[in-house]
């Protein structure tokens, strides 16, 4: 596309916010934008710190974000266009990057002839301004689940997002309230599974400042409201052959599923404690994770069961796909994504033993003991300790991770919160 006046580049950095800059078309045609690489040992509050592919205590080098003019798509900001770079150092993709995992993961899948399709659904709650300028909820009265239209959307800004995603070229599948007010499901189509999550970094992106232009607040928190349930991010994936075949599905097997699907289900199930501190990365995250909340909570699987983590929909044939219920929205995209299809690759090439499918209710009983740590700490030492899975996710990007994340961990341990205050103080 030609038709635009300056271009915004951009990536997903660590926390999976969307860092870069603008360039005016006339430069912009040049392919490439520089950034520095000490972006990577930033935590929420702007503290840096001298983590593993940082450069902080190297010079804070320069890292450069290549595109060529295919990577140029339709932006959502007057005049402009956006683009996804590739990030190297010194010629060589950066490692610590998640959007270069997911593409490691996927050549590892390619190296067995196999392409992975994603397709990924999304869960937040809306706030908008009370009169003294603090974040509530957004006013929808009427909401229930699975309700559009202006009952649970009074100001139209679902309209106003889906028809932004549709001149950026990015492709909803659906669009409605969830179980809590005022929560929202966001579904986007199925395709390349690295396509498809770009697609989702970009309508992330987008969907957000289109709340902010209109004074509202698009929040992917894990759980923002402790009287209201968390807000998930919910990976769907299926694998295709050279011939284009869906080869999670097996019609010969009495349940429709290939030994491929059965080995990649016990991949997750193995590494389930692991993932947790890639996908749940957090400490809200665990707010979210709990017994009886159906949201990932268990290491176990099941058939069209939304009490269990690794979730198995009734589709056969082309429909057929694997459900990965445990990541929330707070996760780099692309890392959650690489980490879940690597865990599920451990599983094909090293045949884990499955468990039985969960018949369990999960609210009140449940067929295992074993589930996600309790806190982001402890789920970073699971992760840590899951040799393995840190091995093919890439060292480099793991230890980046944790060291940032230690120290989110290590500051939420160390700060009075307004429950404690409000609960003792007056009495202690």
């Amino acid at each position: 596309m030609t038709d635009y006046k300056r271009l915004r580049l951009i990536y997903a950095d660590h926390l999976g916010l969307a860092r870069g800059k603008y360039q005016p078309a006339a430069t912009a045609a040049h392919g490439e934008a520089r950034f520095c690489m000490t972006a990577y040992g930033l935590t929420f509050n702007r503290e840096l710190l001298p983590v593993e592919g940082s450069g902080l205590l190297t010079g804070l080098p320069d890292m450069v974000g290549h595109f060529s003019a295919e990577d140029v798509r339709p932006g959502w900001e007057p005049d402009t266009a956006v683009a996804i770079v590739d990030l190297k150092y010194k010629g060589e993709p950066v490692a610590v990057n998640g959007r270069n995992a997911l593409i490691r993961a996927l050549a590892a899948y390619a190296e067995i002839g196999i392409k992975v399709k994603v397709g990924i659904e999304l869960e937040a709650f809306v706030f908008e301004h009370d009169e003294t300028g603090r974040w509530v909820p957004y006013n929808t009265p009427g909401a229930y689940v699975y309700g559009a239209g202006p009952t649970v959307d009074p100001k139209g800004l679902i309209d106003q997002v889906w028809r932004q995603a549709e001149a950026c070229g990015i492709e909803l599948e659906s669009f409605n309230s969830e179980f809590d007010w005022p929560q929202f499901e966001m579904t986007l189509r199925y395709g390349d599974a690295l396509e498809a999550v770009d697609q989702l970094f970009l309508f992330k992106t987008m969907a957000k400042e289109v709340y902010a232009q209109n004074g509202h607040l698009l929040s992917f928190m894990a759980k923002p409201l402790s009287d209201r349930g968390g807000s998930g991010m919910h990976i769907n994936f299926s694998f295709e052959d050279t011939d284009g075949n869906n080869v999670i599905n097996d019609s010969n097997t009495d349940d429709g599923l290939s030994k491929l699907c059965k080995q990649a289900i016990a991949g997750l199930v193995h590494h389930h404690e692991g993932l947790a501190g890639l996908l749940a990365p957090t400490v809200n995250s665990y707010r979210r994770l709990m017994p009886a909340s159906l949201s990932g909570y268990w290491a176990n699987w099941g058939y069209d069961h939304r009490g269990a983590t690794t979730r198995i929909p009734d589709e056969r044939g082309r429909g057929a796909r694997i459900e990965y219920r445990m990541a929330d929205c707070s996760a780099n995209p692309y890392t959650a994504v690489a980490a879940t299809l690597q865990a599920a690759l451990l599983g094909i090439t090293h045949e884990y033993p499955l468990p039985a499918a969960e018949t369990l209710d999960c609210l009140e009983s449940q067929s295992t003991s074993r589930h996600t740590p309790d806190n982001l700490g402890a789920a970073l030492e699971a992760l840590s300790a899951d040799t393995s899975l840190c091995e093919v996710l890439g060292q480099a990007l793991v230890d980046n991770h944790i060291g940032i994340k230690s120290k989110e961990w290590e500051d939420f341990l160390a700060h009075t919160t307004d429950w404690e205050l409000d609960y003792y103080l007056k009495f202690v």
